[in-house]
């Protein structure tokens, strides 16, 4: 019963984190394509559509469940216990920078929105790999577990 129950754990928080970084690597080319169209054209209207979209059901709903299952996933692998395993905790700490590039581009959604984005293509296609190296290491931490 136990095997059964955390593989499909696992499952789904692979599916959940799969569906949480296609949406965070998607949202800021949004960004770059909303930044080369005219503010209140019906190209930026729509980018403004879908990037909304994006946010509000892909991205957030996938980053609630990747957390929700991850935390069932430490309490049932005790890795969080004292003295457990050290990657899990640096893990944990690059999932909150995670977290903070979401906010950011949440926050740059908003800008969009208010027609207010003071940011080039050039950032938005730099931001856009910040979610990708965070990604690599998390991954490298949940399958090596080098500590």
């Amino acid at each position: 019963m136990w095997d059964n129950y955390y593989l499909w754990l696992k499952a789904l928080h692979i599916i959940a984190v799969i569906s949480w970084m296609a949406g965070m690597l998607y949202l800021p080319r949004l960004f770059v394509y909303h930044t080369q169209v005219e503010k209140g054209s019906e190209a930026s209207e729509m980018l403004k559509v879908m990037e909304r979209r994006l946010l509000r059901y892909i991205i957030n709903p996938a980053m609630i469940m990747s957390f929700i299952i991850g935390i069932l996933l430490i309490i049932e692998t005790k890795l969080g216990a004292p003295g457990g395993a050290k990657w899990i905790h640096v893990k944990i700490g690059l999932l909150l920078l995670m977290v903070t590039v979401h906010g950011i581009l949440a926050r740059h959604r908003k800008q969009f929105v208010r027609d207010a984005n003071i940011h080039s293509a050039r950032y938005y296609r730099i931001l856009n790999e910040i979610p990708t190296v965070l990604m690599i290491f998390i991954v490298i931490l949940a399958v090596l577990k080098p500590f």
